[in-house]
């Protein structure tokens, strides 16, 4: 926290630019932390928060609702296959705390004696202390490890780093049978994961095929599937619904970040039939879920994110995502000749650049000071705002930016890269 003397502040925004006070632009690489989908101050997005505030701004959902939340439960459950009822939340952390509440109570409903709860290593769920139990990253949140619960940790597979002797393809095999063996003792009520790739994690791309086979382990052992799409759907990886495009059937699934779009914040769980009526039954057989939030389907938020996805069909966002994905690879070379750059993971609208001190041995650079402050100074040079991950440079730009602009990052970001050789220890 000393490394930063004062924070640049933010007078407006537009489209992909934010605008300092002294009148300095920068591209928003980030999306505003991994959420902006049509970039900052969308006429449509903008009027629909307005006008619903003249209407209702909010109102409780315990024992009453609203019309904007229930449209958009319906649109959630149109989009999502295999979903049957949303609980609405605040944000990606308590969508998450949800879900594990969720499946740990259906076993208990259901009389089953599964109590423990599975997470694929390097995963990330949130910063509460039940998502940081699911979701463990030891530079994260090590130094909470006793307060946090007990999870069943399983191997991913590691394209870049497979273990000494495997190929890439061994060793998701490897992750896949522990998965087996280890689900296969009765005891875990739920597998816990990020859908189609672990972003916190460093942009781990997961192979073809690993989430519909871990479903289908899942299925055989009678585990519930609970995926994490905050980060990963809404066209983030590419597909609307990555689960969909995974061909995997979850039994519970929490979205967030640019469900309004990246305006208001908001996020949702939602669950199979078979899960939700488990918690039906007379009042005296305390089947029901003891969870809910102040601001649960806040009205002026379910409102920006129906016009949000109204947008996403009318826009054709998702095609569109198709075609501008691809300037993304166009750099692939360029970005793998730098003598920093150990490897470059991309999909969709995500791109993790891994630099590294020795390409050979795949060392992770070190530097004089935070990583994240350096090029957070570096990009702002250049025109771009820059956040990283360890050693991994994320680019999680508004999901909206053109083909120019995106090749505008990527040149930046490649010089910003190459900026940086003085800066190493």
């Amino acid at each position: 926290m000393a490394e930063w003397k004062k924070f640049c502040t933010i007078r407006s925004a537009r489209g992909v630019w934010l605008t300092d006070t002294n009148g300095n632009k920068m591209i928003d690489a980030v999306a505003s932390m991994w959420c902006n989908v049509w970039g900052h101050s969308e006429r449509r997005l903008v009027t629909a928060m307005t006008s619903q505030a003249k209407k209702l701004q909010h109102s409780s959902l315990f024992n009453l609702t609203n019309r904007p939340a229930e449209e958009l439960a319906d649109r959630l459950v149109g989009i999502s296959p295999g979903m049957n009822s949303v609980f609405f939340s605040d944000n990606g952390s308590s969508a998450m705390e949800v879900a594990v509440k969720m499946a740990i109570q259906y076993c208990k409903n259901t009389n089953q004696k599964r109590t423990k709860i599975a997470a694929l290593k390097n995963g990330y769920h949130g910063d509460t202390f039940g998502a940081m139990s699911v979701g463990y990253i030891p530079e994260f949140f090590s130094r909470f490890q006793r307060q946090l619960f007990p999870v069943v940790r399983l191997s991913v597979p590691d394209k870049y780093r497979p273990p000494r002797g495997m190929t890439p393809q061994d060793h998701t095999e490897y992750c896949l049978d522990k998965m087996e063996e280890r689900l296969g003792r009765g005891d875990i009520a739920a597998l816990v994961m990020e859908s189609g790739a672990q972003v916190a994690g460093g942009a781990l791309l997961y192979p073809e095929g690993f989430e519909r086979s871990a479903g289908r382990i899942c299925k055989r052992h009678g585990v519930l599937l609970v995926l994490d799409e905050i980060a990963t759907g809404f066209g983030r990886l590419g597909p609307m619904i990555q689960y969909a495009r995974q061909k995997c059937s979850p039994d519970i699934v929490a979205y967030g970040k640019m469900l309004t779009g990246g305006y208001l914040t908001m996020a949702a769980t939602l669950a199979t039939k078979k899960v939700y009526d488990a918690f039906l039954g007379e009042f005296d057989e305390h089947l029901h879920l003891f969870h809910g939030h102040t601001y649960t389907g806040n009205p002026i938020a379910a409102a920006v994110a129906n016009t949000n996805l109204r947008m996403y069909k009318e826009r054709n966002l998702i095609n569109r995502i198709k075609k501008t994905s691809l300037v993304f690879e166009q750099f692939y070379d360029e970005l793998l000749a730098l003598n920093m750059v150990g490897d470059v993971r991309h999909r969709g609208m995500l791109m993790g650049i891994e630099l590294v001190s020795d390409k050979r041995k795949k060392t992770p650079v070190t530097m004089e000071k935070s990583i994240n402050s350096i090029i957070f100074e570096e990009g702002r040079k250049n025109g771009i705002y820059l956040r990283t991950l360890g050693n991994i440079v994320l680019l999680v730009p508004p999901l909206a930016i053109t083909e120019e602009e995106l090749e505008m990052l990527l040149n930046r970001t490649v010089r910003t890269i190459k900026t940086l050789k003085t800066r190493i220890m």
